[in-house]
């Protein structure tokens, strides 16, 4: 492994009632990457303020989201960040983009594509994607929003009626889990005309009946294998800008133990020379 890892245990930005157990699964794959390459980002112990938003917890987003934007300007080499859930994003694919051309592909059984008026929850892990693309709260918006033709959607099943129409507006490219293989996400990245790549993985991207150590498990997934696969495929398209790996909420010490072998796996396959 050759990647810089960054360790952020962040929960607040979680709509589960069992949000807590995200801290569990971001010690539990900490406890195995290497010392030396390893930084982590001190998060706050409470829930935090919305603000007077429509988003939950937002002043404590606000404040790690500075915390990785700070702690990432260390990373020597294409950081691979470990949350926590996906409002980690915010700050990674900030970084990832600001270094040129990035294509984002948005690993996830969900588009995370919602505003603060459009938001079901209140839950900002379901809004960072359009939060990055521009239309977000505008205390977490970057100064230089996301293109919509640098985001592609793969293996998303779940969407709202909202994610949905914007999709459909944005010209974003999705691609469901149904179609997703390495030749036709090779096909999207092509097209795209990007120079760089960020892999955002959300575990729940994954089929219940592989892997259900996450907050909102979706029925009909890809496999390990071909999440492997995909992320293998991504990598010899186009040079690693960054890689964030999302939502491990183990139940137990028992079930983290037991998911441990195939979250080291997808690390390694994140963090691999191509």
């Amino acid at each position: 492994m050759t990647a810089t890892f960054v360790v952020v245990p962040q929960w607040q930005g979680s709509g589960s009632s069992r949000a807590m157990r995200l801290i569990d699964g971001v010690e539990a794959i900490s406890g195995d990457l290497p010392t030396s390459s390893t930084l982590t980002v001190e998060v706050p112990p409470g829930a935090g303020s919305s603000l007077g938003s429509a988003v939950h917890r937002l002043s404590s987003i606000q404040y790690v989201r500075d915390e990785l934007r700070a702690t990432l300007q260390d990373a020597s080499s294409p950081p691979i960040t470990i949350g926590g859930d996906c409002g980690v994003e915010l700050a990674a694919i900030e970084h990832a983009i600001a270094g040129g051309d990035t294509l984002v592909v948005w690993i996830d059984a969900h588009a995370d594509l919602n505003t603060p008026a459009t938001s079901p929850s209140g839950a900002f892990h379901g809004m960072v994607l359009r939060t990055l693309l521009g239309d977000g709260p505008p205390e977490l918006v970057p100064a230089t929003p996301l293109r919509p033709d640098r985001v592609i959607l793969a293996g998303a099943r779940a969407l709202d009626d909202a994610e949905s129409e914007f999709v459909e507006a944005s010209g974003i490219r999705m691609i469901g889990p149904e179609s997703l293989t390495p030749s036709s996400l090779r096909e999207a990245m092509d097209a795209s005309g990007a120079r760089s790549v960020y892999l955002h993985v959300d575990l729940d991207v994954l089929d219940p009946a592989e892997f259900e150590c996450v907050s909102y498990p979706e029925p009909f997934g890809i496999s390990v294998q071909a999440l492997l696969a995909l992320i293998a495929e991504a990598k010899s398209a186009l040079p690693l800008a960054g890689a964030g790996l999302m939502e491990f909420a183990p139940a137990s010490a028992e079930s983290a133990a037991d998911d441990m072998p195939t979250i080291l796996r997808i690390v390694g396959a994140l963090a691999r020379r191509p």
